[in-house]
């Protein structure tokens, strides 16, 4: 199904489907991250290892906060600041956080941190409140292939087998970069 509703997109999310949707750069698929079922789903969409762990996207700090409190003051400021004094045509920033007893085992993958997005894009923003928090967000690909730029090619990839949400992709011309908040270590360049 292809939708234009954020309401609905955001009841799909709920009822545990997986849904496809522009980003600041790529389309991705989210679902909600408490629902192991629809992760899997994903998971088998992407033809993707469950060690590898996935995005977690917010619409605003607030659905994150809990994340932060074990950061020092400095980091704390550093990765709030990359997500909230930037000019949208820049690059966003992913960073891994120490995660927390609410984050489950799946999201994390093999992984003692999650990663974690506050975004700007206006859908995604409309999208995670309209959800009520943060959504997995993994980009629209069968893994070994590029991440799709537009809804036709994510329909190219994943057929009728899940939803879609209409709309433009941001103004970044790559994916989010992803830092370790703990390290400074550099992810995604």
């Amino acid at each position: 199904m292809i939708t234009s509703s954020i309401s609905e997109a955001a009841q799909l999310l709920k009822q545990g489907q997986v849904l496809a949707y522009p980003t600041e750069a790529v389309w991705g698929l989210g679902c909600d991250p408490f629902n192991q079922q629809a992760f899997q789903n994903i998971l088998e969409l992407k033809h993707r290892p469950i060690e590898k762990g996935v995005i977690l996207l917010a619409g605003h700090l607030g659905q994150v906060e809990h994340l932060l409190q074990s950061l020092a003051p400095k980091i704390r400021k550093q990765v709030i600041d990359s997500w909230t004094d930037r000019v949208v045509t820049e690059r966003a920033t992913t960073w891994l956080l120490p995660a927390d007893e609410h984050i489950p085992i799946w999201i994390k993958g093999q992984h003692p941190l999650v990663a974690v997005r506050v975004t700007t894009h206006p859908l995604c923003v409309k999208l995670c409140n309209a959800f009520g928090g943060f959504i997995v967000s993994t980009s629209a690909n069968p893994a070994g292939l590029n991440p799709a730029q537009n809804l036709e090619q994510a329909q190219g990839y994943f057929g009728t087998s899940l939803n879609y949400l209409e709309g433009d992709l941001g103004l970044s011309q790559e994916p989010s970069r992803i830092l370790n908040a703990l390290t400074g270590e550099v992810i995604r360049a």
